[in-house]
């Protein structure tokens, strides 16, 4: 799950990130309104913590643009201003939560996997895929009950092709949802390749189908009912 940390306070923005990186999420954070803008027009996030007082303009103002250009993303706006009236415009805006500084990173955390759950599963925790089961929360995997233990990368990987089922994933939207712009830096897609592999042979080990096909020329799809 990839997202995007808009906070100028730099040690707080640094504290979001490491603590929901280490609970499992890709995290891009930015401190200004402008690199705020680059992203959003560049990129799709599963959710945007959202900041309302940033350099150069204001957070409101990227809820906005996201909703005049009809994107999906989840949004939970974070400010130390708690008057009434900043959260009902930003809820009327179309952002999905509201927090109020301070706050702890916990409750942070669990908002935004509640956002996830709402717009990806329905609300629900646990989905099933075919023989796979996906305890969201807990972060584990079973295949015909059997657990199967995967790395970080592989468990977003599969949630990915999962809330993707049935259609083709390019090789470049793979990367980019589970590196981000780091992906500049490579020189091919080997590791894809990799990582799809060792997720297959995985969930096949534990009994399960090979779900997860290679269309010639476009990419990778995911079939499953």
């Amino acid at each position: 799950m990839k997202l995007l940390i808009i906070e100028d306070e730099r040690d707080l923005n640094q504290s979001i990130t490491d603590f929901l990186a280490a609970a499992g999420y890709r995290c891009e954070p930015v401190f200004t309104y402008r690199d705020a803008l680059e992203k959003i027009d560049c990129n799709t996030y599963d959710c945007i913590i959202l900041d309302i007082m940033l350099p150069g303009g204001s957070g409101l103002s990227l809820l906005r643009y996201l909703k005049q250009d009809k994107k999906n993303d989840g949004v939970i706006i974070i400010s130390a201003r708690g008057e009434l009236e900043d959260k009902l415009e930003g809820l009327q805006l179309g952002a999905d939560d509201y927090l109020t500084k301070p706050f702890h990173l916990s409750e942070l955390s669990m908002r935004v996997a509640a956002i996830l759950r709402r717009k990806n599963f329905n609300g629900q925790a646990v989905i099933t895929a075919g023989m796979i089961e996906i305890d969201t929360a807990g972060k584990t995997v079973h295949v015909q009950q059997q657990p199967v233990e995967l790395t970080q990368k592989e468990f977003q990987l599969l949630l990915f092709f999962v809330i993707n089922r049935n259609r083709v994933l390019s090789k470049n939207a793979i990367a980019r949802h589970l590196w981000g712009d780091d992906m500049d830096y490579a020189s091919s897609y080997d590791f894809i390749y990799s990582h799809i592999k060792n997720l297959r042979k995985k969930i096949q080990a534990a009994g399960g189908p090979d779900y997860i096909r290679s269309v010639y020329g476009e990419g990778y799809k995911m079939m499953v009912s």
